[in-house]
Formats: structure tokens, C-alpha cells, sequence
């Protein structure tokens, strides 16, 4: 656009045209180009001319390439979880939201890989979508210990309420993985899987009343709930010969060390129970006791009681005997002899009513309950390691690890006694002892020169 009379002053045209190629306008000569008049920037318009971005040194910033790979990461978790749109891009924003916290800027890249199965993890739980740490770790290929230090430090930096989850809640998902489907296995071993899930969340409620889960990791317990519970829905023959390595091996699923031993806690309990029916008649041992699982979970808490009963009733005979064979001196001796046991103590605390007509057959026992110790010297002197006593007893009380016993501290040593001079001539070499350490030392010298 030319300006309408002005002249170039140095050469004199008036072939002049307005430049607003940059934020300030100019007037500039065709001919020779020279400046003839710049721009006030008071005249110019709010915030300069317009500029398209595509004519600006502006970059387009992209985002990191770990940041990238991360997202992908927790893209390929999620699919392989088969969870929903909502936990998917929830698990990408809270990813980038670590990504980007100062906690998470400057570690590994073997910690941001974890990092992405804890979002996961998170957003699975917020979302009623129950997994396991267990169950991350393994597609992470990680320890179980790292990922959850990790999910801890995460929920703790970005202020995240993650809701606690309950074994029962997460066993219907880890059912899910093993394989043994009627696509999978031949027709003798394939289960449903919602029979299978049914099974196995009873036979870990009856590991709940037993105390086989307190202070356990849960996925050994539901391996070996889900062992069991595969076993008992047809305990035929083809089922009964399988172990437990052997069943991992057709689920398609890792075995855990520990899943055996809670096999075998598992087997203890049900046995109990089992020689508590009446119709059965043979021996209940480990080996015959799968039979008799669906009969056991539907009278679970009737067992129970008389599981507790007839153990009471083992243990009150076994302290009269005992107290038979060493004759009391006076008749209150025989009473106290009786109230020897802790179940009997507890049953006479909270069973019998104000009457005392109530028989200890009649107690609702709960064996989640521990027996309470009196105030007196039985108390101040506890039997050792009194849960091989009880029924059902927590893991830590039967298997009680020995307590060092604690020294007596010397009180009457400070440090500032005196020495006597016999002890300090123990400490001086003899004349014949510095000869001899001197001839050592120049044996050593002589050796190390010869090898140098």
C-alpha cells in the first residue's frame, strides 16, 4: 500500500509503501529502499500487528520420549487387564501427573516403568476394578516389594485416596488367569469359572475364621484356595492325582513357594472339621478330606463350634488326669486344676450367665477370639508358646519365633575402676615374646621382598 504524498528523500520517488512485516510499521522507498519514516509503537494497535504463528521462530514443543514410552506402557497394561475406557485414562493422567512431579523427575528408568503399573493399580481401585500388587509385578517383571514401596510413595506425593481392597474382593480376578477353561484342558479337568470363584472365596473365608490369612501375602492363599476348590468340585480320580505344580503347569500360571504350605494349613483345618461330621465314619486324613469340602462349607459354623467343644472337652480331661496323678492337698487345689486350660478360663469369663447354668456345650464360640489371661501368676508366668494349646491360633503364636533373652545390665561398672598391676603386667610382652614378634616381623619382610 502506497502513501499518498510523500517523497522519497533520497531519491526523491513517491513510490513509498507501508512494510508491516514485523510488530512496528515502517514506510519504506521501492526504488531504493531506503526507511523514510519508522513507526511510533503509540500508534500501533494493542499488542503490536497481527503475526501468523507459521511466520514466528516459535517451536512446537513435544513431549519427552520416556514420557511417551511410559504412555505406551500403561496403554499396553490396561489391555492387557481388559479394563474399561475410564480406568485407562485415568491411569494416563495420573502417569503424567508423576511423570511431572519433582519426587519422579531425576530416577531410574526402571522406576518410571514401575511407575506405570502403580497408576494402573491405582486407578483399578478407585474404579472398583480389584487387583493385586501381585498381578502388576508380574507383568512388570519385578519384584512385589519394589512395586508396592513405589505405589506407597506414589499415593503419598500426589495426595491420591486409594481404597483398601479385602482378599474375597480380588479372588473372582485372580481365578480368571489360570487357563483351565474347556478350550484350554480336556473335558476330566475343566472348570467353570464362576463355580470355581464361589469355591474358592468360601474356602478363603473359612482360612479367615482359622486364622491361616492373618499376616499371610494373599496370593499364595488364593492359589491355594483355587487349587483346592478346583480339586473338590469333582474330586474324581483324574483331579485328585494332580499337584500342585502339576496344576500350575496345565493353568498356565507361576507357583508360588509358599501356595504349598498353605495348601497344607488349609488340609489341617479341613480335617478338624471333617472328623466332625457324624455320617462319616472312616478316618478323615489329607489324602481323603477333598470329599468331604462341599459338606464341610455348608456347615462350616456348626463344625466350628463343635470342633471348639470337643477340643475343650480333650483338654479339661487331659488336666484332670493330670491333676489325678498328683494328689491336691486341699479341695479349692482341684478347682484352680480344673481352670488350668485357656479355653476353660475364657469359656467361664464370657459363656456362663449369672446362674451358671449354662454348659460350656451351649457357648457360641467364635475361634477368632483368643483366650484372655487373668491377673494372677498364671498371667505373670505364661505357659511357652500357648497357641498349640488353642484350636485355631494366629500363624505367629503357634509358630513363635524364640525371643532373645534380655542381659542383665551391670550397674556396678562405670568405667573408672582402678587397674590392678597384675592385669597390666598380662598386657606387657616378656622379653622372650618381643624377641619372637621381631623375628616374625622380619620373616614377613623377607617373604614379601622375595615375592615382590
Amino acid at each position: 500500500m502506497s502513501a499518498a504524498g510523500m517523497r522519497c528523500p533520497a531519491c526523491g520517488s513517491t513510490n513509498i509503501v507501508d512494510d508491516d512485516l514485523y510488530s512496528q510499521a515502517q514506510l519504506v522507498c521501492v526504488d531504493c529502499g531506503s526507511v523514510v519514516s519508522e513507526g511510533v509503537l503509540a500508534n500501533d494497535p494493542v499488542g503490536g500487528s497481527d503475526v501468523s504463528f507459521s511466520r514466528t521462530t516459535a517451536v512446537a514443543k513435544r513431549p519427552c520420549a520416556n514420557l511417551i514410552k511410559g504412555q505406551q506402557r500403561v496403554k499396553a497394561i490396561c489391555r492387557i487387564l481388559m479394563v474399561n475406557r475410564e480406568i485407562e485414562d485415568l491411569s494416563h493422567t495420573y502417569y503424567k501427573m508423576a511423570y511431572e512431579h519433582k519426587a519422579f523427575l531425576k530416577v531410574s528408568l526402571q522406576k518410571k516403568d514401575i511407575l506405570t503399573g502403580c497408576c494402573v493399580l491405582v486407578s483399578c481401585r478407585q474404579l472398583n476394578w480389584p487387583i493385586t500388587v501381585g498381578t502388576i509385578s508380574c507383568l512388570l517383571d519385578a519384584d512385589s516389594m519394589v512395586v508396592g514401596a513405589i505405589y506407597q510413595e506414589m499415593v503419598k506425593n500426589l495426595s491420591i485416596e486409594a481404597p483398601i481392597i479385602n482378599v474375597t474382593d480380588v479372588i473372582g480376578a485372580h481365578c480368571h488367569e489360570y487357563k483351565i477353561s474347556s478350550l484350554d484342558v480336556p473335558e476330566e479337568l475343566a472348570e467353570n469359572s464362576r463355580e470355581l470363584t464361589k469355591r474358592a472365596v468360601a474356602l478363603v473365608e473359612l482360612a479367615a475364621d482359622s486364622w491361616i490369612v492373618t499376616g499371610r501375602k494373599p496370593i499364595p492363599i488364593m492359589m491355594a484356595a483355587t487349587y483346592l476348590a478346583w480339586q473338590s468340585l469333582k474330586p474324581n480320580k483324574h483331579r485328585l492325582k494332580f499337584s500342585l505344580d502339576k496344576f500350575c503347569q496345565v493353568a498356565k500360571v507361576k507357583k508360588l513357594k509358599s501356595a504349598m504350605t498353605r495348601v497344607a494349613e488349609i488340609k489341617e483345618v479341613l480335617c478338624k472339621l471333617g472328623k466332625e461330621i457324624p455320617w462319616v465314619r472312616e478316618t478323615v486324613t489329607p489324602d481323603n478330606v477333598i470329599q468331604l469340602v462341599e459338606c464341610i462349607l455348608q456347615n462350616r459354623y456348626a463344625l466350628l463350634r463343635r470342633a471348639m467343644r470337643t477340643h475343650e472337652d480333650a483338654l479339661l480331661e487331659e488336666s484332670q488326669a493330670s491333676c489325678a496323678e498328683a494328689p491336691p492337698e486341699s479341695s479349692s487345689q482341684i478347682s484352680e486344676c480344673a481352670d488350668q486350660t485357656p479355653i476353660t478360663s475364657f469359656v467361664k469369663q464370657n459363656g456362663s450367665n449369672s446362674d451358671g447354668k449354662e454348659k460350656p456345650g451351649d457357648v457360641d464360640y467364635n475361634p477368632r477370639v483368643l483366650p484372655e489371661h487373668s491377673g494372677t501368676q498364671e498371667s505373670q508366668n505364661p505357659p511357652q508358646n500357648w497357641g498349640k494349646r488353642v484350636l485355631f491360633a494366629p500363624p505367629c503364636v503357634i509358630h513363635a519365633k524364640k525371643r532373645r533373652a534380655e542381659q542383665p545390665e551391670h550397674t556396678d561398672v562405670t568405667g573408672d575402676e582402678e587397674i590392678s598391676d597384675s592385669e597390666i603386667d598380662s598386657y606387657i610382652r616378656t622379653p622372650q615374646e618381643a624377641r619372637d614378634f621381631a623375628l616374625m616381623q622380619q620373616m614377613l619382610s623377607l617373604s614379601d621382598s622375595a615375592k615382590s
